[in-house]
C-alpha cells in the first residue's frame, strides 16, 4: 500500500486494521521488548484483585507502535519528522485496532515535500483509543 507522494491530496484518508484480536501474549511480548513490566500489563491477579481493573491491558506505547505500522507502510522512503499521540482509552486483550490517517496539509519547496497528517486509532466498538498527528518529509 505504498502511496506515491506526488499523488496525495489534502483530505485523503487511509484506514487499516493494524491488529486483530490483540492477545495477552502480544502484550507480554511488548513488555519484554520495551522493558516495561508494570504488573497492570502482565499480572492478571494484580490487575484485577489489587488494582481493580477487569483484566490486564496493553501499554499505551504498544498502541502507538501498532498505529505507526500504517504510517510506515503507507509512506516508504520518507523522513518522519514528528509522530505524537494522546492516549484516550484503554486497549484490552481481544481488541481489534483500526487506524485512520488523514492528509491535512501538503507544502513543497524546491527540494522537499512536507505533509501534515492527523491520526486516530479506534477499537472494534469504534471507541477512539488514541489520536495524534505526524509530519513527514520527502526529498
Amino acid at each position: 500500500m505504498n502511496e506515491s507522494i506526488n499523488s496525495l491530496e489534502v483530505g485523503q484518508e487511509f484506514t487499516e486494521v493494524v491488529v486483530e484480536n490483540l492477545t495477552r501474549t502480544q502484550i507480554v511480548q511488548y513488555a519484554g521488548a520495551s522493558g516495561d513490566f508494570n504488573p497492570l500489563h502482565t499480572d492478571e491477579p494484580f490487575a484485577t484483585e489489587i488494582a481493580g481493573y477487569p483484566s490486564t491491558f496493553a501499554h499505551g506505547m504498544l498502541g502507538m507502535a501498532l498505529t505507526g505500522k500504517l504510517l510506515t507502510k503507507l509512506f516508504d522512503n520518507v523522513t518522519i519528522k514528528k509522530f505524537g499521540v494522546r492516549f484516550q482509552n484503554i486497549i484490552w486483550p481481544g481488541d481489534t485496532l483500526i487506524t485512520k490517517i488523514v492528509i491535512d496539509k501538503i507544502e513543497s519547496d524546491a527540494e522537499s515535500k512536507f505533509i501534515e497528517l492527523s491520526i486516530h486509532t479506534s477499537n472494534q466498538a469504534d471507541k477512539i483509543v488514541l489520536s495524534g498527528s505526524a509530519s513527514i518529509e520527502t526529498q
